[in-house]
């Protein structure tokens, strides 16, 4: 979403901070919004999640069906401000939800910080799609770390993409899986003049879990991208690693290291990974249908990053 329409997009976000400041919570019936300190306060189970007392995100529960994607926002807008945001998403039983969120920088140049914390629960049988997108200034520093626990029967497509990447971006999840759980995770980087450093991991702890994990990476504009990614079977399950990256100057580097680990006989993991170049074939093929060099090589890495 472009942020000059963030404003007429804020009535459709179920919680949306700008900075430190909570600008909008829109409460929905059978869903509980609250912020992480309030949640803190009111729910006894929420002080597992975290050490301390939150200082500030969203925590929300969604305990009845609902019909629509729960919509979320956090970005920044002041020089060197600091966010440290603690999150918490519960899913109840049998329960189907859609999430998209939006996590952004309204401005450029800030050299700000979004540090962002969170769990993310599907109980038994529950379904998620979660969308999460970013799109950040060139000199921000930006850390989510989130952790999905999907117990029996749970169901979970995480789609994350980061089209604008900041100066730095560390990016860590990791995924349990339950009995028959099943997890499809995509993540798209681009990095332009950034340092990325990616760490996945999806557990597969319990019997016919299965998870797929597939990671597309562009380097581009002196980026450097580092991915340490992992799959671990601890029961008979199955699991399946894709890392696959494009170079497309000489000045950037793209590490991709994919870890199968098994800890049971009957567990099926696979995995394939591959880094390359633009094909010479394809840039000769789009210039000749009168395409920039520029324009092709943007088109080649936009149909790249589409998993």
């Amino acid at each position: 979403m472009d942020m000059k329409n963030v404003e007429n997009a804020s009535k459709k976000f179920n919680f949306w901070q700008r900075d430190h400041k909570i600008l909008q919570i829109l409460k929905e019936k059978g869903i509980e919004i609250f912020p992480s300190p309030k949640a803190w306060e009111k729910f006894d189970f929420v002080r597992k999640f975290f050490e301390k007392k939150p200082k500030e995100g969203y925590f929300i529960w969604v305990k009845r069906q609902v019909d629509f994607p729960l919509l979320t926002c956090i970005t920044i807008s002041t020089q060197k401000i600091s966010q440290e945001l603690k999150n918490i998403l519960i899913v109840e039983k049998g329960i189907k939800v859609k999430a998209n969120v939006l996590c952004a920088a309204e401005k450029e140049n800030l050299c700000a910080s979004h540090s962002a914390k969170g769990k993310v629960i599907l109980k038994c049988g529950a379904s998620l799609q979660y969308h999460h997108l970013h799109k950040w200034g060139k000199r921000d520093f930006v850390n989510p770390d989130y952790e999905f626990i999907l117990e029996k029967n749970a169901k979970l497509i995480y789609n994350y993409q980061n089209l604008l990447p900041p100066e730095n971006l560390l990016v860590r999840t990791i995924f349990h899986l339950k009995e028959n759980s099943s997890a499809n995770v995509n993540l798209i980087i681009n990095g332009e003049n950034s340092k990325i450093k990616i760490q996945e991991s999806l557990i597969l702890e319990e019997k016919n879990s299965q998870g797929i994990l597939k990671i597309r990476a562009v380097g581009r504009k002196n980026s450097k991208i580092l991915g340490e990614n992992m799959i671990l079977a601890k029961a008979h399950s199955k699991g399946h690693l894709d890392c696959q990256g494009l170079l497309v100057d000489k000045n950037s580097t793209i590490s991709l290291i994919p870890v199968l680990s098994c800890e049971h006989p009957k567990a099926q993991l696979t995995h394939e990974a591959s880094i390359g170049k633009i094909s010479d074939e394809e840039l000769i093929y789009l210039r000749t249908r009168g395409i920039s060099e520029k324009e092709a090589i943007d088109l080649i890495c936009s149909g790249f990053l589409k998993i």
